[in-house]
């Protein structure tokens, strides 16, 4: 199974209620989004790898900690990862953003990747895979057998919500990648949405509901 880090913070359960609620209007979902993304990036980013550099200071010159030369991609899941696009920039702004693009087949509920575009040298990154939703968690492990395929070796998944279901999934398809969420709330209705969960999250973000 994966390890799953479920982010217990104050901040972020707070944003999340007001991500929940109906009247939410699209433009708050997306600033909130974006908010609890730096949040869960900070975590998720935790062990990156430092070097030692010496570093002037007003006071005295010191080997100070600054982060390795190592590539990190960002790639989010076509539509609704690409709302967390922007808090992971502004935490690594130095990363590079590859795509991939899964839709739910909606009487299988399965997912049928249509894009995949990902930076030169990805084999090489550290990769983060952002989504919102992780629900019977058929995206999440299809995005990652694609990006596996294509020679990525260190992954690691980004969510808002999961659904046990979808963890108990992706654990079993992935154990090797390690996932971060915000909540994991309490299971799946029954067109595989969860439960209490906050709507359709592609559909909040861009204002199509």
């Amino acid at each position: 199974m994966s390890q799953v880090h479920p982010i217990d913070h104050p901040l972020i359960a707070s944003k999340l209620t007001a991500m929940r609620r109906c009247d939410t209007s699209s433009a708050e979902f997306r600033r909130l989004l974006r908010e609890i993304t730096v949040l869960l990036g900070y975590e998720a980013t935790r062990d990156l790898p430092v070097r030692l550099e010496p570093v002037a200071t007003p006071m005295a010159t010191a080997e100070l900690p600054v982060l390795q030369d190592d590539p990190l991609v960002i790639v989010p899941i076509l539509r609704a990862g690409m709302g967390m696009v922007d808090g992971m920039l502004d935490l690594l702004p130095m990363a590079q953003v590859g795509h991939i693009g899964l839709a739910r087949d909606e009487a299988t509920h399965l997912p049928q990747e249509y894009y995949c575009k990902l930076p030169f040298g990805v084999q090489g990154a550290q990769v983060i895979v952002v989504d919102p939703m992780l629900a019977t968690g058929g995206s999440a492990i299809d995005a990652v057998a694609s990006l596996k395929a294509r020679g990525c070796q260190r992954i690691r998944m980004v969510n808002l919500l999961a659904a046990p279901e979808g963890l108990e999934a992706f654990g079993t398809a992935h154990p090797d990648v390690e996932v971060f969420v915000a909540a994991i709330d309490q299971g799946l209705d029954e067109n595989a949405y969860i439960l209490p969960g906050l709507g359709d999250a592609g559909d909040r973000i861009f204002g199509t509901c």
